[in-house]
């Protein structure tokens, strides 16, 4: 008689694979058909997520790099060139912090929010398509699921 508990333990390693294929394939997409959505108003899918997390009201008056870096999950390395970039042309600014004289925020330029505000057309149609077969239930439950996923990897 087979092993049961080898047959379930080859079952779960198949689906966990499946399961982070998938994922992979899906940030891939998301990479791809994002910037196509937003690409004719030259903007990249890292771009676009700094600028979207500088416009959120409860930062109007900008974060620091390392709050935007944990807000983001990426490394300050890689984020450093992105705001040189979103800097030089003109969509975010640096400025000292009123609270510390030492630190220094980053917020969102008069030309940066003007851009969000374009931008907002194209992400909402690209958001609406890539989840037009999901209830809003669906999309409630993968947020739930997606949240305790990163936080699994998150205490890796």
């Amino acid at each position: 008689m087979p092993d049961l508990s080898t047959a379930k333990n080859h079952a779960i390693h198949e689906i966990n694979n499946r399961l982070f294929f998938r994922l992979f394939q899906v940030a891939n997409t998301l990479h791809t058909k994002g910037t196509q959505a937003v690409e004719e108003l030259g903007v990249t899918t890292q771009q676009w997520s700094v600028l979207g997390a500088l416009s959120r009201p409860q930062v109007k008056d900008g974060m620091s790099i390392g709050d935007l870096s944990r807000f983001l999950l990426v490394s300050r390395q890689n984020l450093t060139g992105l705001l040189s970039r979103l800097e030089r042309d003109g969509l975010i600014e640096r400025a000292t912090s009123e609270d510390d004289r030492r630190s220094r925020k980053v917020k969102l330029s008069a030309q940066g929010q003007i851009l969000w505000t374009r931008l907002q057309e194209p992400i909402h149609n690209f958001y609406n398509e890539a989840l037009k077969d999901l209830s809003f239930d669906d999309r409630l439950a993968f947020i739930h699921y997606f949240t305790k996923l990163q936080t699994n990897m998150s205490r890796l």
